[in-house]
């Protein structure tokens, strides 16, 4: 007979510490991440960098991609403490330094450091997970990280808009970085004492590895400013697309794009349901504005309703962690289900409120399957790889999401926001979402440690 042994509360009085510092430094990542899409046409136009507007999107994402490659190997040869404080570091360091800018290009270098710091602090998270919580506690701790995000996806939005139009959008950053302070001590006070022991060097091998993820940052870059100018954006679109081939699979696990069995097809679930949903919360809004008449206001409550059902995904995922094929499975027909219904709004026929339902359905799918993910990756890996895995992971994670955005927005700016350009687009992530379904059963199961057979 098979028992599993019940794992302490997350905030119990060991882990406490460790829990509300890094839930409250994941807020502020995630309020920043939401303030800066509210707040970039202030900065554009006070900076007069409207020229340069999407590359503090893509800069900070290309930033992002290399400092996982060196935050993966980092963490596990030294041990997450190094890479997680400089992590911090170079995260409340963009952020003064954006919040300073007297110009746009000083305003970009500050999100490309911003892009740094998140990269290598994200990484070496779950490298301290995997060595402060035991496994059995995995799937709660991932699920609390989730729901993290929900307060800053409710008042995130409306705080940055009242701030920025009354004072000034600086103060959403030098704000954060003050904040991200206090966050970051009380997760100090929660690390394991003695630190982490250097396991091996960064290695000769390394560098290779750097140099592809350098490589995949550009052709990522590359391919996200060219998705949104057709007309003289196509080549950028295929340079970027090529760069990617070559890259990517020097950075995932072997067999990731042909999903094979084991750690390659969880690394390639993960990219299958970030890119279905991600590029179809950029169309919602656009949908409901757009086609429906509704105030960018009033759509936005749809992606705010989607958050809460995310968050509602990951605490069901945390109480049937013995269920993982059946969560993968049923979140991904849900992620499916739910831009196929959020799809059906673009007909006048059809009550606008069923995009908010539909938009709930995926959230609650995508909730389900991203802490369960996180929960495998680190459950499949061996000791010492973890940092390097989790890299992949998340590799993975943002490049098939910029894919997805990039080619359905290259098709909404080629032929415009007809109708059928909406639905050729939200089906095209269904069919990428129903991939992720059939491959979700295609990871090699291992008890972990925190359980035991009586």
């Amino acid at each position: 007979m098979t028992s599993v042994v019940t794992a302490p509360p997350v905030f119990a009085s060991r882990y406490r510490a460790m829990s509300v510092g890094i839930v409250a430094f994941v807020m502020l990542v995630a309020f920043e991440y939401l303030a800066v899409a509210t707040a970039m046409p202030l900065v554009g136009r006070e900076l007069h960098g409207y020229h340069l507007y999407g590359l503090a999107f893509s800069g900070g994402l290309a930033a992002n991609v290399i400092a996982t490659v060196v935050g993966g190997r980092w963490s596990d040869a030294r041990g997450p403490a190094a890479s997680l404080w400089t992590g911090v570091g170079g995260f409340i360091a963009g952020l003064a330094v954006s919040g300073l800018a007297p110009t746009m290009e000083v305003f970009l270098a500050g999100r490309f450091l911003q892009g740094l710091g998140g990269g290598l602090f994200n990484v070496a998270l779950y490298v301290l997970v995997a060595q402060v919580y035991p496994a059995a506690m995995h799937p709660r701790v991932f699920s609390l990280l989730a729901a993290a995000w929900v307060l800053p996806s409710v008042v995130g939005p409306a705080i940055t808009g009242i701030v920025a139009e009354r004072w000034t959008w600086r103060l959403i950053f030098l704000g954060v970085a003050v904040l991200a302070a206090p966050a970051a001590l009380i997760m100090w006070r929660g690390m394991p004492s003695g630190g982490s022991p250097s396991r091996e060097g960064m290695g000769r091998a390394f560098l290779p590895r750097l140099a592809w993820g350098a490589l995949a940052a550009v052709g990522a870059a590359l391919l996200q400013y060219g998705s949104g100018t057709p007309a003289t954006g196509l080549p950028l679109v295929v340079t970027g697309l090529a760069v990617l081939a070559l890259a990517l699979p020097r950075l995932l696990p072997g067999g990731a794009l042909r999903i094979a069995r084991g750690l390659p097809a969880v690394v390639a679930l993960r990219g299958l349901a970030a890119g279905a949903f991600f590029a179809a919360e950029v169309f919602v809004p656009l949908t409901l504005t757009q086609q429906r008449g509704l105030t960018t206001a009033q759509s936005g409550l749809a992606l705010t309703g989607g958050a809460i059902a995310w968050s509602l995904g990951s605490w069901i995922q945390g109480r049937r962690p013995d269920a993982r094929v059946l969560t993968l499975r049923l979140g991904t027909a849900l992620i499916a289900a739910g831009i196929a219904v959020t799809a059906t709004t673009v007909f006048h026929q059809v009550p606008v409120l069923v995009a908010f339902g539909g938009w709930m359905v995926a959230g609650l799918g995508i909730g389900m399957v991203f802490p369960t993910l996180s929960v495998l990756v680190l459950e499949l890996s061996a000791p010492g790889e973890e940092g390097r895995n989790s890299a992949s992971l998340s590799i993975g994670d943002s490049v098939f999401s910029i894919v997805a955005v990039a080619l359905t927005g290259a098709l909404y700016a080629a032929f415009g926001g007809t109708p059928v350009v909406y639905l050729t687009c939200f089906g095209l992530l269904v069919l990428i979402a129903v991939t992720g379904t059939v491959a979700a059963g295609r990871f090699e199961h291992r008890r972990a440690p925190g359980t035991m057979e009586v």
